[in-house]
């Protein structure tokens, strides 16, 4: 140390060199805590058995009537019509022990850090990533749907998910600051984001892996654990998709109580949506069913994310050059017959103005009498639409159908359910298309949930504007066209949560905050507001220059702090003049205009 003391003092440092000095050392320390910290939250790589379901032999007994039954155990039949597995439905006294190894699991997980919670979303990512296939596959058995619709509305979702919340969640958690006010600017103020303790999520059916890990992810990283309730209509899935999740926890050094998994009747799921230990509900089904949810949550004033489904509209302007139409009619194909149509932001309405809309009728009239409906997993090659999750909305879509007919629409393709030559027990509705439909009939206003493209005419911009508005839903929206100063129209004053320009739902690929409003629900999950959302909100106020007493050497007891004035100090001596001295206060801190202040601070001596 001696020697180097004396080169320093022997060798005097330009500023540049000690400039260069002192880059280099900053730069090392960056690249060490870099290298630390990614070797901290390496993943770890882990195995899970492959269901016997998934394997290329297995094989089942077809079911004559494939249904749910209600018993001590839930038959849960596959879509194309075999028996899938068996499921236990929980009790209440189940749902209370879940809860219960919830609580205790999540007093240790509040107190980790967020690389310790990054390391637990980078180990679930890699098996995701590595697994894809079985995944697709488990998720394709239970639901009906196709693998490519897998592997884009279950798989790339939910790393889209891991990867935001990895990148950018702590980000959206970390303290924020706040500004102050006048009156108060020897005050710091900032805003908390922490966990709440036990959530719950009560999810559909349409995408099994993707509903059931997405809350998941968030809770985890808010520092809460999560009850989640699927469906009974695909319970056979949650065995292997919570052993993914929790094994993603166990070899992380974390317990796998943080997770759990529910499957109840609809009879039994009130225990869970008013228990009193939930601190925050997410619902993600139906309006009607939505009403009981929140009527259930207010006994315990549990506050609620609704997603409620929607009619969603894709309008299309009359400026779209011909050249560029084929290739939205490939995006509308993907939008209305993603999942076998069973997509709460699917496509549910096309309101074309008059030029563009003869042109897209005929590109999509071919197309969809082409799809191909099947079981993507034993003809993989020959199915672009797989089954429905059940046929217990056929015979409404078929009357919703019949009665547009009735009233002067067009069916030109499909229209009824689908008798599979190969699988006749199995859940097919046939691709349809219907046309020349009336904003009045009941097609155009109830949400179909089914493989089905309406196709609107709309004289005006602003009459297709009042169509896309016309329906009780409020989710998402599409608008494609060339003129800004029209798109930017449809913006803003289609009523949606969310609204994509020249394309389809993407706002969901980019973690933007997802929710409808009106009656699409309310409340948001994804993106910060959606991460923000788990967490209960601490504010903050601390006294900014506490230290000045200290540095004045008269100790910390005498920093600027709060000092209620002797005038306005209990008992109060004198009422009148501490009435003016108070408003002297207020004129001074709020009032605008140097003249008003000054007589504020004259009436503050006045009265002091």
């Amino acid at each position: 140390m001696d020697s180097f003391n004396l080169i320093l003092h022997s060798v005097p440092l330009t500023a540049q060199q000690l400039l260069a000095l002192l880059t280099a050392a900053l730069c090392s320390f960056i690249i060490h805590r870099l290298i630390f910290a990614a070797d901290h939250e390496a993943p770890i790589e882990y195995s899970i058995p492959i269901p016997e379901q998934c394997l290329p032999k297995w094989e089942s007994r077809v079911l004559e009537q494939p249904d749910i039954k209600a018993g001590p155990a839930s038959h849960r039949p596959l879509s194309h019509g075999r028996l899938l597995g068996l499921v236990n439905p929980a009790a209440p006294d189940g749902i209370d022990r879940a809860i219960a190894k919830a609580k205790d699991a999540q007093i240790e997980w509040a107190k980790t850090d967020f690389g310790q919670r990054r390391k637990v979303l980078r180990t679930l990512l890699k098996f995701i990533l590595d697994n894809q296939e079985t995944i697709a596959t488990v998720a394709c058995l239970d639901s009906g749907k196709t693998k490519i619709d897998a592997i884009l509305g279950e798989i790339l979702v939910t790393v889209e998910k891991l990867k935001w919340t990895i990148k950018h969640g702590e980000k959206a958690l970390r303290p924020e600051k706040r500004p102050t006010s006048f009156l108060m600017m020897y005050k710091s103020n900032e805003v908390r984001w922490e966990p709440l303790g036990v959530v719950a999520a009560c999810v559909s059916w349409n995408y099994p892996f993707h509903n059931f890990m997405n809350p998941i992810i968030s809770s985890l990283f808010t520092g809460s654990a999560i009850v989640v309730k699927v469906s009974e209509q695909t319970a056979w899935s949650l065995a292997y998709f919570t052993t993914v999740a929790r094994t993603a926890l166990t070899v992380s050094g974390h317990s796998p109580h943080l997770i759990q998994p529910i499957v109840c009747w609809p009879t039994t799921a009130p225990h869970l949506t008013s228990h009193p230990s939930i601190a925050h509900l997410t619902f993600i089904g139906s309006r009607p069913t939505a009403h009981h949810i929140a009527s259930s949550a207010a006994k315990s004033l549990t506050p609620l994310c609704l997603e409620l489904g929607g009619k969603d509209p894709a309008l299309l302007l009359d400026d779209i050059p011909a050249s560029r139409l084929p290739s939205i009619a490939s995006i509308l194909m993907r939008g209305v017959f993603q999942s076998a149509g069973q997509n709460c932001v699917g496509i549910e309405r096309i309101i074309c103005l008059p030029h563009t809309y003869n042109h897209l009728l005929a590109l999509l009239e071919p197309r969809i009498r082409a799809l191909r409906v099947g079981n993507a997993l034993k003809d993989p090659n020959e199915v672009d639409v797989g089954a429905m999750i059940s046929p217990s909305s056929f015979a409404r879509l078929e009357t919703l159908i019949s009665d547009a007919v009735s009233q002067g629409a067009r069916c030109l393709v499909g229209g009824q359910r689908y008798n599979h030559p190969l699988y006749p027990s199995g859940h097919y509705f046939a691709p349809t298309l219907i046309v020349d439909v009336d904003p009045s009939m009941a097609i155009a206003q109830e949400e179909l949930f089914a493989p089905i493209c309406v196709l609107m005419r709309a004289p005006t911009l602003s009459a297709a504007i009042d169509i896309a508005n016309s329906t009780p839903y409020a989710l998402g929206a599409s608008v494609f066209g060339e003129r800004k100063q029209d798109l930017e129209r449809v913006v803003r004053e289609v009523k949606a949560g969310m609204v994509a320009v020249n394309d389809f739902a993407v706002f969901y690929a980019v973690q933007l905050p997802f929710g409808g409003v009106g009656g699409s629900g309310y409340g948001r999950f994804a993106g910060e507001e959606g991460l923000r959302a788990l967490c209960g909100v601490k504010s903050v106020c601390r006294d900014r220059w506490w230290w000045a007493g200290v540095v004045a050497g008269r100790g910390s007891g005498w920093g600027i702090r709060t000092q209620i004035p002797a005038r306005l100090d209990y008992p109060i001596a004198q009422g009148a003049k501490a009435w003016g001295f108070a408003r002297g206060i207020v004129e001074v801190g709020y009032a605008e205009g140097w003249t008003r202040g000054f007589r504020a601070v004259g009436e503050i001596l006045r009265n002091c």
